[in-house]
């Protein structure tokens, strides 16, 4: 368990010949490895032996080996502050409220202090997130403050040379308040305390952050290790594939359903050589190293560990179609054991089962070690042994090798030396020559659900075998066995939505323009009112599908955890059976908005937009609208109402953290009644906790909106080129109680445009009119605006359009124009002739913007506005987010900065009432009907 730490410790003391410690730390490992399963070994013909578990296991399950974990595993807990967390689990909406470390670039300086900080960076995509270290204040239990502050501040480093006094060896001693904690306990106690929605957003990030990721966790206070294969669910990845013969495309898909070959790096007794060192070599292009595997020579990597000894992690390698990047012409995963194979045979026989090769880092091979490995003669796994030798070991290590060569089926081709002198960059590319050859021949490719499958038969347990999950998955599967053609399904099961609710909604749309008319003749209002209810009766007339009412019953479902894992399966389920994705290169993607001039279907796409859960609940909200409308015109009897509980389903989902269609993509209209009588529903279950905030972000598709509110405040806004619904959504975060005073309101409602406003400028009453609309509404509702530009002189016609009504109307949202460098990853900051363009004189599109609004010459009309006054203009710059080039690339730490501060001011200017006077729900119900 410790010997990952004494191996550091020996290498750091500069031990050149490690022969007399050895046996000490075998003997050590020895213990360990018999304690954890009482392994019992039949000597057979000279040196042939077999392994099998003995009788004894469960008797040193019950004795002294759990008991000492088991302490450990509770110290480790109380020392992070996480104990509390064992029966009723962290959950994602607990690590999303707003507090007042929300605020604060605040360093951690105790270790309770550690798992909000990894976090928070982690929600930020931040790539310091695994740095432990913490940082004393003179003043006890204060959060430090900004950098300006006068006090005083020290960084440890836990250095064990300060104290050699210290018994290094000791397996009893854990980390001290003033010691860092190794950053893969406390991932793993950090796993071990959260709930699988919580488990699923952690190892999302850590992907986004090019981190390897947990594939088994380990548990020894429970006796078992869990194979994390939901938590990878959500894991979508995008590269080149490049058929033998054929033209190469992009493709995407979910790591856990797609096959790779396999390679894992096990260490087997002490190796001298990092495993994670000599991986991330592997696995980096070029010169520039990444470490995606944590080593011991990174800040705290030689802190030993306490828990994760027997952590299985998972990373791969995905080729992005260019010759200098690629290292490997095709998807591979490559897997990583803590700890010694000999006291984690358990993992290492997956890792043999479900690998293509599997190398073995070691500086001896003894007769223990040579008899673990003789009990996978039956193995059909290529081997390969990484030796580092002590000094007078190589004739042994030379004997036990013969003996393995007719057993494990190598040859001498297969026995690698690394020494200190050993060239790393020469060796590396052995390495990866090893893997191609590997790959050229037949080999196994396994994805993660088939490992999973395997990790079953072993005894592992599978995170997502629980009930709940299970039942779930059924449901949704009864879903989308139907689904053979999404637009036939729509069409045939979604009834209520396409023509006669596009028809509803231009009625409506013409109705309420009347209401604003001068003198509306009275004949042409009837005969709208007329239509409407034809319309609305014909869609009332419909009975919900079988796929609809299956839905419903899903949503409907009293465990909220079903409910989540519902949501999450027919997410996933759809995405699988939907219509196929774009597969473009993204300066293709970009070009897919509607070109400027010419005539445009407002119904029309922006582009294919896949089937989704929002259609679903886009359904629901059709049969409340046309009950409603009927109830209100006295056509239906209240008492006599089928769907009135609907909105109070879909708020309930809106409090778990689902993304709501605010405005309906395929009509680019309000469904009022369904969104009022949500917020009602909201309004009613947060009782006293109604304060709002609405935040709303605008701008043309691809310049980032989704990606930079899902990394300020971890929400799941659709993201991608191709992939993302067209409507305007809104998520709900909620404040801290100890904070809602402070800033002003209980909750913020962050509306997300989608690819609403489209930049397209043509004649009046045509799109261009049409998103001026929408604009001006979601501006409207909103007390902050975040608008992203791609360029920034390209501000979208109809966002100037809503800036003139608004500003008419006296209602201004506190805005931020947001710059994002979407190509050039090497520009570090702002540049001034980007911001010399926003404050020039404005341009075609914003004169016909005034003269949409009949202000004459539009540098006049606009040149009033507060944006075009250099001394009020709130301009942001944003680095690029990729640190690389994708799909290997890491999310830019500048990026991550800047968003960070980007999400400081908007709190503090909320918290100083910068913004428009908070409201209310109910406040915020009658400034929807009002817009």
């Amino acid at each position: 368990m410790a010997s990952p730490g004494i191996e550091v410790e020996l290498l750091g003391k500069g031990h050149s010949d490690l022969g007399e410690v050895a046996p000490e730390i075998k003997a050590s490992e020895r213990r360990t490895a018999v304690a954890i399963a009482d392994l019992e070994w039949r000597e057979m013909e000279g040196d042939d032996c077999e392994f099998r578990y003995g009788d004894g296991a469960n008797e040193a399950q019950d004795n002294d080996f759990p008991t000492v974990e088991r302490s450990r595993f509770q110290e480790m807990l109380s020392l992070l502050g996480l104990e509390t967390y064992q029966v009723q689990k962290l959950s994602l909406q607990d690590s999303l409220q707003i507090s007042f470390d929300s605020m604060k670039n605040w360093a951690p300086q105790v270790p309770k202090d550690l798992p909000w900080n990894f976090l928070r960076k982690l929600q930020a995509l931040n790539a310091d997130a695994r740095n432990t270290t913490m940082v004393l204040d003179v003043l006890p239990d204060a959060r430090p403050v900004e950098k300006e502050s006068q006090m005083e501040e020290e960084i440890i480093y836990w250095d064990p040379a300060d104290d050699l006094a210290a018994d290094i060896y000791s397996f009893s001693e854990l980390p001290t308040p003033d010691t860092p904690v190794n950053p893969l306990d406390l991932l793993c106690a950090l796993l071990l305390s959260s709930d699988s929605f919580l488990q699923q957003e952690i190892l999302l990030k850590m992907a986004l952050c090019q981190f390897a990721l947990p594939l088994v966790l380990p548990d020894s206070e429970n006796h078992y290790h869990t194979f994390l294969l939901w938590a990878m669910r959500g894991i979508v990845r995008t590269w080149w594939s490049q058929p033998p013969r054929g033209v190469g495309s992009f493709r995407e898909d979910n790591v856990v359903l797609s096959r790779a070959p396999a390679f894992a790096f096990v260490r087997m007794d002490v190796s001298s050589n990092s495993k994670s060192q000599l991986l991330n070599a592997v696995l980096s292009p070029g010169h520039r190293q990444w470490d995606c595997f944590w080593h011991r020579d990174l800040n705290l990597g030689t802190n030993a560990r306490e828990i994760s000894d027997g952590l299985v992690e998972i990373s791969w390698f995905f080729p992005s179609g260019r010759e200098d990047l690629d290292i490997f012409p095709e998807p591979v995963a490559f897997l990583n054991l803590r700890g010694d194979i000999g006291s984690h045979w358990l993992q290492f026989k997956l890792l043999t089962e479900i690998s293509s090769a599997v190398f073995i880092l070691t500086d001896n091979i003894s007769k223990k070690e040579y008899k673990l490995l003789y009990s996978m003669k039956e193995s059909t796994t290529k081997y390969y042994f990484i030796l580092s030798p002590y000094r007078g070991k190589r004739n042994t290590n030379l004997r036990f090798l013969n003996k393995l060569i007719p057993v494990l089926k190598i040859d001498h081709s297969h026995v690698l030396v690394k020494v200190s002198s050993t060239d790393s960059d020469s060796f590396v590319k052995r390495i990866r020559a090893i893997v191609g050859n590997v790959l050229r021949a037949p080999c196994r490719r396994v994805s993660v659900e088939d490992m999973a499958h395997t990790a079953r038969k072993l005894g592992l347990k599978v995170d997502e075998d629980c009930e709940e999950c299970q039942k779930a998955k059924d449901q949704m599967e009864r879903i989308t066995r139907k689904i053979k053609d999404s637009d036939a399904y729509r069409r045939d099961e979604l009834r209520l939505q396409g023509d006669p609710w596009r028809k509803a909604a231009q009625v409506e749309k013409e109705f309420c323009q009347l209401q604003w008319a001068v003198d509306p003749p009275e004949k042409h209002r009837a005969e709208l009112r007329r239509r409407l209810l034809e319309l609305r009766m014909q869609q009332n007339g419909h009975d919900p599908s079988s796929g609809v009412q299956e839905f419903i019953s899903g949503v409907s479902s009293p465990s909220l955890s079903e409910k989540q894992y519902f949501l999450r399966w027919m997410e996933w389920g759809l995405a699988r059976v939907a219509q196929p994705r774009l597969r473009q290169p993204p300066e293709t993607l970009l070009t897919l908005r509607p070109k400027h001039g010419g005539p445009t279907d407002l119904g029309e796409p922006l582009w294919p937009e896949p089937l989704g859960v929002e259609h679903f609940l886009r359904e629901m909200g059709q049969f409340y609208e046309a009950e409603s409308c009927l109830v209100e015109a006295g056509r239906l009897p209240a008492g006599q109402r089928r769907f009135a509980h609907f909105p109070g389903l879909a708020s309930e989902l809106l409090l778990t953290g689902l993304p709501l269609e605010l405005i309906d993509g395929s009509t680019l209209s309000m469904p009022v009644r369904w969104v009022t009588g949500l917020l009602k529903e909201l309004h009613i279950r947060l009782e006293r906790r109604s304060r709002l905030v609405v935040l709303s972000a605008l701008g043309v598709p691809c310049t980032g909106k989704s990606t930079l509110l899902n990394t300020m405040f971890g929400l799941r806004f659709a993201t991608g080129k191709s992939c993302g619904p067209r409507g305007a959504f809104m998520q709900l975060i909620t404040v801290a109680e100890g904070f809602s005073q402070d800033l002003g309101c209980d909750h913020i409602l962050v509306i997300d445009s989608g690819g609403l406003i489209g930049g397209a400028l043509t004649s009046a009453g045509d799109r261009f009119e049409l998103e001026a609309s929408l604009a001006t509404l979601l501006m409207g509702l909103s007390n902050v605006t975040v608008i992203s530009l791609a360029e920034t002189k390209d501000i979208p016609a109809a966002i100037l359009h809503a800036f003139l009504r608004l500003e008419k109307t006296g209602h201004m949202p506190n805005y931020q124009f947001v710059y994002q460098n979407l190509h050039d990853v090497s520009v570090p900051g702002p540049r001034p002739r980007d911001k010399r363009q926003l404050l020039d004189p404005p341009g075609d599109l914003s004169r016909a913007a005034a003269q949409m609004e009949k202000q004459g010459d539009g540098f006049r009309a606009l040149a009033g506005l507060a944006f075009c006054d250099p001394e009020k203009q709130h301009i942001w710059h944003i680095p690029g987010l990729w640190h690389g080039a994708p799909p290997m690339a890491a999310v830019s730490l500048a990026y991550s900065e800047a968003i960070f501060e980007l999400k400081r001011c908007l709190l503090e200017n909320i918290r100083n009432g910068l913004s428009n006077q908070n409201k209310n729900i109910q406040q915020l119900i009658e400034l929807v009907r009002r817009l």
